[in-house]
This record gives C-alpha cells, structure tokens and sequence, in this order.
C-alpha cells in the first residue's frame, strides 16, 4: 500500500513511525507546508520521500489529513478532487461535525472516511513523533453510513494494526461529548497557566513549590495555539456550553471556600470522586 500522510507533526509522524515498524504501508510519502518539517521527516525515517499535495495524492492509495481542523477543512476538497477512485481519504481531526459537512456533497465523499483518534500530547513537530503513541486507545469513526465499506475496511483496518479499538458516533454527537472530555481540559489547562502567570511573578518560586500535580494539570498548556485555537472556534457552540457549566462549578467552589463550608466542600470533592469510577470502568473496557 501506498500511503500519504498530510501534516508531518506530533499525530502525523507517530502514525507514520508505527506503521513503518509494523509493515503496513510498503511506501510513506509526506506532505507539510513546512519545508522543515519534511526535511527532518525523511531524515527521521519517518517517510521514504516528501512530495507536492498534487503529486503524493495522484499516487496513493490511502491519504490521511494530520493537520489543525481549519487546514483540514480547507484541503479535503482539494484532496477529494485529486485522488482517484480506488482511493481513500481520512481525516483525524478533533473536530469532526464542520468536516463532514464540508465534504456532504462531493461527488467522492463515499472515498472519505471521517476519524478522530484519541491520542497526543503537548509536544509538536515531526521530533515529537512517539513510536507506539496510538497503542491501546480509541479511535472514533463518525458518520460511517456516508463511506464506502471498502474505504471503512481500509481505515479500520490501519486502526487495528496500531492495535486501537474503533467505536462508531454521529459527528455532531462527537464534538457535544469531546468538548467535555478534551477541549475543556485543555481551556482549563490554558486558564491555570495564565492565572500562575499573572499572579506569580518570581518565576524561581514557581519552579520551586510546583509539585507533580501542578505540572500534570498545566501540561496541556504547553500544546501548540495553532492546532487549539482554530479546535475552539470550530466548537465553539458545545465548548461555550461545556465552558459555561465548569464556570458555575467553580463560582460554586469559590463560595464554599470563602463560607468555610468544611462540609459543603467534602460534599463537593466526594461527588468529584466519583470520576475514579467512570475512568477504571473505561480502562476495563479497553483491555477487554
């Protein structure tokens, strides 16, 4: 199989570095806007060559998009219009409900295949790549009724060979629930930097107090704005949601703290706990 991969960051170099490992792909051409980027791609090994969007579509036989929602949006026609029929493209966005509308009604759109693999981190550039990043997570196949069963079978079938478990969901639905789940852990993440920021000048004093759990809760301040900002105005609708509802539990946190409501709080954190449960739940699902 020949496989193009559009974007050569941290999602699109892990992938292409695990599927070299595990044979999938008899040949791993790259495509990035950064001339960079595909420099230290091939010299990586993460790619046998880098080509020109035109070129590497004309000749694949499987095209993924690894690039921020908004490019994604604006490159899927482009894509769509280049490849051939026996081709099949796949996009692996945070968002997906702006992306399927964007494709509903080209001719090719049975060739797309819409996706979002859950699985990164706070790092970018094709020397983020993590051999082994997407093992054992989940990967989200929305509107599927739309694509071909040729082009479902093609990408499940990459998806289980990173050994992912592939669960199906209307695209609107996707972005509602991944507005809880990501984008507010990310926003909240974004917010505790700046306030630290803002109010702790001596920056020798936050290297000195910060413990483990200051720097598990920022770490996703650290991800790159490029790829987040155009994520929230894409979701803008369920995050503001999403967004509204976390800032009535924090007022409601404030006023315990400055009732000194001991058990109000307890109450409080006890209810919170309960994600404990939710989350061993859904790491027993996964290793069934």
């Amino acid at each position: 199989m020949r496989l193009t991969i559009i974007g050569l960051g941290l999602i699109g170099g892990s992938l292409a570095k695990s599927l070299r490992r595990l044979g999938f792909a008899t040949t791993l051409v790259g495509v990035d806007a950064s001339s960079e980027h595909c420099e230290e791609a091939v010299q990586l090994g993460l790619v046998d060559e880098v080509k020109s969007l035109e070129e590497a579509c004309c000749e694949s036989d499987l095209v993924i998009l690894a690039i921020p929602v908004d490019a994604a949006s604006q490159t899927v026609l482009n894509v769509l219009d280049l490849v051939g029929s026996n081709t099949v493209v796949a996009d692996m966005g945070s968002t997906k409900d702006g992306i399927c509308k964007v494709v509903e009604k080209h001719e090719k759109r049975a060739q797309f295949v819409a996706t979002h693999p859950i699985a990164g981190t706070e790092h970018t550039g094709p020397s983020a790549a993590i051999d082994g990043l997407f093992d054992d997570k989940v990967a989200i196949i929305c509107n599927r009724e739309r694509s071909s069963e040729g082009a479902l079978a093609r990408v499940e079938n990459m998806y289980k060979v990173l050994q992912m478990k592939v669960v199906s969901m209307d695209s609107a639905e996707h972005d509602e629930h991944i507005a809880y789940v990501s984008h507010l852990s990310h926003i909240s993440s974004f917010a505790l930097g700046n306030t630290v920021l803002e109010i702790e000048k001596d920056e020798k004093s936050i290297f000195n107090m910060a413990g483990s759990g200051f720097a598990s809760t920022v770490r996703l301040a650290k991800s790159a704005p490029s790829m987040w900002a155009p994520i929230f105005e894409q979701n803008q609708e369920n995050i503001s949601v999403a967004l509204g509802t976390y800032i009535e539990n924090l007022i409601h946190f404030k006023k315990l703290i400055d009732e000194k409501d001991l058990e109000g709080l307890a109450s409080l954190m006890s209810d919170a706990n309960e994600v404990r449960r939710v989350l061993e739940g859904i790491e027993l699902n996964n290793n069934d």
